[in-house]
């Protein structure tokens, strides 16, 4: 038989995390306080994030050690399963070898577990009784749910209202693990009145949605706010998925050309792709290819420079690709992917060529989806079919030259809670949105000016 499953003992998981910091050649930009726009300090950021947490954002110390209480965690649902695609292989007539991790099967049914916990955890630690949050398409929500479930904290997440509307099963997921639940923009915060009084209608954004969990934070002295991704010590959490498949792939003798991973914020990419950096950079033939949708293009048409982290101006300001912090993209099903912004160490990677994006409309997108639940039998989440479909382009490119190509790419979430959306596919009702370029030049006259 082929080999499909290549598996790790619990034994083999790793117990650090890898800090890419330590390898840029260009230091990152530090953040910058949203009042001042002046360098912000730890004691600054201490309001929304534990110290533990603020170290690992700030320092270049190349290997972070995992606490035990965190792995024992991860356990339950780690090292998770890297799969060959063999029958997608055989589907596409391609002479390429395609690899997938899969971070499905986690509690929330994505890698957005791999960070709640340890980010949960560590407010724990720091006496935190209560976090705010918000969450786009409730893969984030439901992974943080669960995680302060298991520390006693109580949870509230603002979910994106298109995403909130969509997806109401994500919404009872969360609920399930104790967190209160609301649609963004609502009437809980300061912030999110204003929108509302704006647009009655507004679908809302995640950069909405920052604003009204980093407002109940910042006045309430005993909250803290989590973010899912973005932030260097997300990206940091999420490096074990790449970590995992450079020793799964060792185990077969092999070794990727192409890296691939969805992108919205930048934890699933910068998890899968990240910890293949410094080979890049000691001079291996690989390219590391974020995907994001062509209705959110915020690498491939957005520009680099400071901007906000939210709508209401309230996070901080980082050096960051991004499409303007008040643009709002229409209301596609990868809510996961609909951010302004990207990962200040996603963006300065591409920025220096060390990484690179590509852009899909959602039909297409929903295409590769169901051809890869028909072939590999996994139904994935939205956000995940968008690094299937750049696989599938790469492979289909190896056809087309006649070469063999080794593809990798992060299988993030299964789509279970997503059939809403599959319906909306099969009655042919998705539209393929392009962003709208004149919404986008307004917005980004409105960057800070540093």
């Amino acid at each position: 038989m082929k080999q499909t499953k290549i598996l790790l003992n619990e034994s083999e998981m790793p117990r650090e995390w890898y800090n890419v910091q330590a390898d840029m050649k260009i230091p990152l930009a530090p953040p910058l306080h949203p009042a001042t726009l002046q360098p912000m300090k730890p004691e600054e950021m201490a309001a929304l994030f534990p110290m533990a947490l603020l170290e690992q954002e700030m320092t270049n110390k190349r290997w972070i050690t995992i606490p035990d209480e965190v792995l024992d965690v991860y356990a339950l649902f780690r090292p998770s399963p890297l799969y060959r695609a063999h029958r997608l292989e055989k589907a596409l007539g391609t002479p390429a070898k395609i690899y997938y991790k899969y971070e499905g099967v986690s509690p929330s049914g994505s890698h957005k577990t791999n960070t709640a916990i340890p980010q949960a955890y560590y407010n724990m630690r720091e006496g935190i009784k209560r976090i705010a949050t918000e969450t786009g398409a409730g893969q984030w929500g439901s992974a943080m749910s669960y995680a302060c479930s298991l520390y006693g904290i109580d949870l509230n997440v603002y979910m994106v209202k298109v995403s909130y509307e969509q997806k109401p099963y994500r919404r009872l997921l969360m609920e399930t693990y104790g967190a209160h639940v609301f649609p963004s923009p609502s009437s809980r915060t300061e912030s999110g009145r204003k929108i509302l009084a704006d647009d009655p209608n507004s679908s809302g954004s995640l950069g909405i949605a920052i604003s009204e969990a980093v407002e109940e934070a910042l006045i309430n002295p005993d909250v803290h706010y989590a973010l899912g991704s973005v932030l260097n010590h997300v990206l940091l959490h999420q490096t074990i998925i790449g970590l995992e498949a450079k020793k799964q792939l060792e185990k077969v003798g092999d070794y990727p050309d192409v890296v691939l991973g969805c992108v919205g914020g930048g934890s699933n990419f910068g998890g899968i792709a990240l910890p293949f950096v410094s080979d890049k950079l000691g001079g291996k033939n690989i390219r590391l290819v974020g995907v994001e949708p062509s209705a959110c293009p915020t690498i491939t048409k957005g520009v680099y420079d400071y901007d906000y982290g939210d709508t209401a101006k309230m996070a901080p300001v980082v050096k960051m690709y991004t499409l303007g912090h008040d643009f709002v993209p229409p209301g596609i099903h990868a809510g996961g992917l609909r951010y302004h912004g990207m990962s200040p160490i996603i963006s300065s990677l591409v920025h220096e060529g060390v990484m690179s994006a590509v852009a899909y409309k959602q039909n297409p997108v929903f295409d590769a989806a169901v051809l890869f639940a028909n072939t590999e039998g996994i139904l994935p989440a939205p956000e995940s079919a968008h690094a299937i479909k750049g696989a599938i382009e790469e492979a289909i490119q190896a056809k087309e030259e006649g070469k063999e190509k080794t593809i990798l790419f992060c299988l993030s979430g299964h789509g279970n809670f997503d059939l809403s959306s599959y319906d909306q596919y099969h009655q042919g009702k998705l539209e393929d949105f392009e962003y709208s370029e004149e919404l986008v030049k307004k917005s980004l006259e409105k960057l800070p000016k540093i």
